[in-house]
């Protein structure tokens, strides 16, 4: 199979430019606050398989999967951007730090942030989606499919390895600078959150 150099370098950069893996490392620190190690990387490697899975999906699919049941992509952006929001407001207002806190409960009670928001929609969200059905779209195929495919792993390996030293982030921090952190992830989370509505309904021809 011939191997098309400038399309895989142009996939490459096209999704990591959009999942971001540098930028999501503060975000997976901070909605793993305070937990161990061991803990930290099963929820690295569960986001990171989910997002391969969701992604591989719609590559294979594209929108039809959506169609099926009836969702459009901007219907996905607003309803992805309602939930992020409500997790924004939760890093805000540390209402995760309060609940690990009272930790007579055991660990398994406290929330677990590998699928939503992590995999859904951080790293396989609205513009991943997109992307990968639209780089399927210009390589038809099988081998189109693949190599897409493998480009998307390749990106969220990366992810998935920034994600791996976000422990040591944490410890060079320390409590109070990931108190900060994470108000300040929270805020831009929040403003994500919104552009995210905004162009769900930008794309429904409600908002300017």
């Amino acid at each position: 199979m011939t191997v098309d150099t400038g399309f895989l370098i142009t996939a490459f950069v096209t999704l990591f430019v959009i999942i971001d893996p540098i930028g999501l490392t503060p975000m997976f620190m901070a909605l793993t606050q305070g937990m161990n190690a061991a803990r930290r990387r099963a929820i690295a490697l569960r986001s990171c398989i989910t997002a391969i899975l969701i992604l591989t999906l719609f590559s294979a699919f594209g929108e039809s999967v959506l169609g099926f049941i009836g969702i459009s992509m901007p219907a996905f952006r607003v309803a992805g951007g309602i939930l992020l929001f409500l997790t924004a407001l939760e890093m805000l207002f540390e209402r995760r730090s309060k609940r690990r806190a009272g930790q007579a409960e055991a660990e398994d009670d406290v929330p677990d942030p590998s699928v939503f928001p992590m995999a859904i929609p951080l790293i396989a969200g609205p513009g991943s989606i997109a992307t990968m059905i639209l780089l399927s779209g210009q390589k038809p195929g099988v081998e189109g499919l693949v190599l897409v495919v493998a480009v998307m792993i390749a990106v969220v390996t990366v992810a998935f390895a920034f994600f791996l030293i976000s422990g040591v982030l944490a410890r060079a921090l320390g409590k109070t600078g990931i108190n900060v952190v994470t108000r300040l992830l929270g805020m831009l989370l929040a403003a994500l959150a919104v552009q995210f509505v905004l162009d769900g309904l930008r794309d429904f021809g409600m908002a300017g």
